[in-house]
């Protein structure tokens, strides 16, 4: 299972698949990885504040049989985005 979701990690860097890395909502993405029958989920979001390099944070991962993914599990993404600007901001 870990070695289908690095490989789909490795993938999404060079081929834009929206059944491997989707957007959710204006700041969060996901990555998932069906293995299984089950649905691995690893949301992130973009760092974009250096002129030379992109960041992509993940913010947690989890299992779901849907393929919804619950509005509960993106303010979580949504919330630790906001605590790592906040946190990034104050070390400048």
């Amino acid at each position: 299972m870990q070695n289908k979701i690095f490989y789909n990690i490795r993938k999404a860097q060079i081929l834009n698949d929206p059944k491997i890395f989707k957007k959710l909502n204006q700041n969060i993405w996901e990555f998932r990885t069906k293995y299984e029958s089950l649905q691995y989920r690893i949301l992130a979001f973009w760092d974009k504040e250096s002129n030379k390099v992109t960041l992509v944070c993940a913010t947690h991962g989890f299992v779901k049989k849907t393929d919804k993914v619950s509005p509960k599990e993106i303010e979580k993404a949504e919330q630790i985005r906001v605590n790592y600007f906040v946190k990034k901001k104050k070390r400048k």
